[in-house]
């Protein structure tokens, strides 16, 4: 171990593994517990996956489904107080509908009818969770790891946020992706949202009012990997949306986005030991594999990933 190793070592603390919405929540709730917590993150928050992601807060794309929609309906409360100041958090309280779904009782109950729901501008929101997890004193840094055992050696507890790089760095064959495109174009004027999908269609429609944009999409592509937009792909994603909004048919088209959802046949939020390559071990809690609902759980995981990390130890004397 070299001596940057040693000394990020022996301060202690809490390494989480991953910038995007799961581990920049997760070390929130940490740092503001008064933990010494620092970020790795290969990319920077507004180069991962959640960056991408439409932003409409509900359960889609997640198992297992009962203990996903407790984690959704526990987050979907934080995320209602968000939504009291939307120019600081990009979190707005937007109705919208449905068709040809029903979705579950415990989420009809806070959603009402119609449905109003949150709906996050995700840039927007990335960079709230970084200054709200700066301002608790928490450090972030553009890095890699490369496996949990060089974590393990910079940290006694490492909370591993990786999303779809926990496959090759648990590794976790486990985990694969689901290919999500999106197009953003100039909104005509359309202020509510508009979801018709299901958790086994590869085509799905939406229609989600962003501040920066009418977000439209999209797909959900198992085991497809190709970060490239796909112009047929958005032109069929254009012609379903313009046939719930005729308007749209000529919107100007400002972006092509594509994301990998981390898709795994149930959520690992768990913790175990690993071992830190010098004959002893840290403390692991896993948290990955919340498919297309990551942004949407994202509050009720974090929760549960910070008591399994337990307390704060004593301050390093």
């Amino acid at each position: 171990m070299d001596a940057e190793t040693r000394d990020e070592r022996a301060g202690g603390g809490v390494l989480v593994l991953g910038g995007g919405v799961i581990g920049l929540t997760t070390a929130v709730i940490l740092a503001e517990r008064g933990m010494d917590v620092r970020v790795w993150s290969p990319e920077p928050p507004g180069g991962t996956t959640s960056a991408v992601a439409g932003g409409l807060i509900w359960p889609y794309r997640i198992e297992p489904e009962k203990q996903a929609l407790d984690w959704a309906v526990r987050s979907f409360r934080h995320f209602s107080w968000l939504a009291e100041q939307p120019p600081t958090t990009g979190v707005r309280l937007v109705r919208g509908r449905m068709p040809g779904s029903t979705p579950p009782p415990e989420w009809s109950a806070l959603t009402g009818t119609p449905p109003r729901a949150p709906l996050v501008d995700m840039p927007s929101y990335l960079r709230y969770l970084v200054g709200r997890f700066e301002a608790a004193g928490g450090r972030w840094e553009q890095r890699a790891a490369r496996s949990l055992t060089e974590a393990a050696a910079a940290a006694p507890t490492v909370v591993n946020c990786a999303g779809l790089g926990a496959r090759e760095l648990v590794p976790d064959p486990a985990v694969r992706a689901v290919r999500g495109q999106l197009l953003v174009v100039e909104n005509p004027g359309i202020d509510e949202w508009c979801v018709a999908a299901n958790d086994s269609a590869e085509e799905t429609t939406y229609i989600l009012p962003q501040p920066y944009g009418l977000v439209l999409g999209g797909t959900a592509e198992d085991g497809a990997e190709q970060r490239e937009p796909d112009m047929a792909t958005a032109a069929a994603i254009l012609r379903r949306c313009a046939a719930v909004h005729p308007e749209l048919a000529g919107a100007t088209v400002l972006e092509h986005r594509v994301g990998l959802r981390p898709f795994r046949p149930s959520v690992r939020l768990e913790a175990e030991r690993v071992p830190d390559g010098r004959g002893g071990t840290s403390l692991c809690v896993h948290n990955y594999g919340h498919g297309g609902a990551g942004v949407t759980v994202s509050w009720g995981c974090a929760v549960d990933a910070a008591r399994l990390v337990g307390p704060p130890g004593p301050a390093a004397g």
